[in-house]
């Protein structure tokens, strides 16, 4: 059954947002067909990366909210630039394939007809000139601490999939998102706010750069059987699975380490304590890492043969969550040790 009207059409985008898929029934716009191009999806781990940085940035010297906004603007679409840019050498590289998980748990922008393969190199490189002028116009202001920022993080979102480094396919791609989503997002989105960037935003970047990692730990360890056969040695295939089950289970309990740490050390507010709230879904997400995954998907299940990334990237959003109202209300109502 067709969904109509605006809520329609908000019901098709949250559905993607959900589940980074259209039920065949449900009418496919525009909006609906860019969000599955890009991988909207997981936008939001990006979206709290940017918020935490930005929110550690309230009340200093020199915070700038129209840079800021910019910031997050630039860091939204180079996601989604990465994402398409991972699909297309994904593809040409002979990674994507009918068959292969990424193909299976969600359209593939080329294979399955929604964007041309001239098209998504077209989107791409309009994408990276919308962030070139956000970046000169950043630049402008806060030097070239900001294009240096920029680079990095081009550099890894390019080579990740992209020879001649292709850092996934050598265990190098989860510590490459551990740096992207912590140092170079929350550090850099603070430097584009206040003109700075002081050792202790590094140090409070840890933790949600953390609980990601373990997000792409979950979606490679789903992938493990596929990418050893196509010879992509991701962590988990150099560690094995139930190390790697282990490691995710490692990185999502330090991530309340960390927080707890850096709260009592006077680093971030004693308000980020609030990410203790979520340690009920870390306990359940603990538990499925435990055990093996299903054999067939539960009914209605939208992102088989995905399954350890989903527990993963649902804590993520809760405690990340968490952790940005913590940082919201300390804007408010400061609270240190």
């Amino acid at each position: 059954m067709k969904r109509e009207g605006i809520g329609g059409l908000v019901g098709n985008w949250n559905e993607i947002i959900q589940t980074q898929n259209l039920s065949d029934e449900h009418h496919m716009d525009p909006v609906s067909r860019w969000l599955l191009i890009t991988r909207a999806s997981v936008f939001p781990m990006t979206i709290i990366s940017a918020l935490i940085g930005g929110l550690l940035a309230v009340g200093r010297p020199g915070a700038n909210w129209s840079f800021f906004t910019l910031s997050v603007v630039g860091l939204v679409i180079a996601h989604a630039a990465n994402n398409m840019i991972n699909d297309y050498f994904d593809l040409d590289g002979g990674v994507d394939t009918e068959g292969y998980a990424r193909t299976v748990y969600a359209p593939h922008p080329i294979l399955s007809g929604l964007i041309s393969k001239r098209g998504l190199i077209a989107s791409i490189a309009i994408l990276n000139l919308i962030d070139l002028a956000i970046l000169l116009m950043l630049a402008g202001s806060r030097g070239m601490g900001v294009v240096a920022f920029a680079l990095s993080g081009l550099f890894i979102s390019v080579f990740y999939v992209a020879p001649p480094f292709k850092l996934k396919h050598r265990g190098m791609g989860e510590p490459s998102v551990f740096v992207v989503w912590g140092p170079l997002m929350i550090g850099g989105t603070y430097f584009v706010t206040t003109g700075y960037a002081p050792g202790w935003v590094f140090a409070a970047s840890i933790p949600y750069a953390l609980l990601v990692t373990a997000v792409l730990f979950g979606k490679h360890i789903d992938k493990l059987p596929a990418d050893t056969a196509k010879g992509i040695r991701t962590l988990p295939v150099i560690l094995g699975e139930p190390t790697a089950r282990v490691a995710a289970q490692g990185l999502m309990i330090a991530f309340y380490v960390t927080v707890v740490a850096a709260s009592l050390a006077g680093v971030i507010s004693l308000w980020c304590l609030i990410v203790l709230f979520s340690v009920p879904r870390l306990l359940e997400t603990l538990e499925t890492f435990r055990t093996p995954r299903p054999d067939a998907p539960p009914e209605g299940y939208p992102i088989w043969p995905l399954w350890y990334v989903a527990w993963a990237f649902r804590l993520t959003r809760t405690a990340g969550g968490l952790f940005v109202l913590s940082l919201l209300i300390n804007a408010f109502v400061p609270l240190s040790m």
